[in-house]
């Protein structure tokens, strides 16, 4: 009889453990966050476009993050296809991102963007809508 009781206690321990054990939390791709330095650009070749990658959680830029994805397009003004090449420039701030583009029209840009940050399995995305002005 001691015996079973000692299991029922060792089975009721094992469960209260489980309650009590530290679970490691990681973040999502959805606790971070691209943000437009400014959303008015300069109409024209070799304007310059850029962004922040922030982490929600904390409000800090994410540094060293590896931009792989961008494209630029005029979606907002149901010109979806018509689309602009991105090319990455340097940037002197930690956690945000510079690029070139040739915003050839005045109007609604849409700016989509993908990065995979240290130690986030998910593929971090964004889109901006960006206006450019004459």
């Amino acid at each position: 009889m001691s015996k079973t009781l000692f299991n029922a206690g060792t089975v009721l321990l094992a469960g209260a453990m489980m309650f009590v054990t530290p679970v490691a939390s990681s973040a999502a791709a959805t606790d971070y966050e691209f943000q437009a330095v400014k959303t008015d650009i300069k109409q024209g070749a070799g304007e310059t476009v850029s962004v922040r990658l922030v982490d929600k959680r904390t409000g800090k830029t994410v540094p060293d993050a590896v931009i792989f994805t961008t494209r630029m397009d005029m979606a907002p003004e149901g010109m979806e296809t018509m689309t602009t090449p991105v090319e990455a420039a340097a940037s002197t701030e930690p956690g945000v991102y510079t690029f070139t583009t040739n915003l050839s029209m005045e109007g609604g840009w849409r700016f989509q963007i993908a990065a995979k940050v240290q130690g986030e399995p998910e593929t971090v995305q964004g889109e901006l809508v960006l206006k450019a002005m004459p």
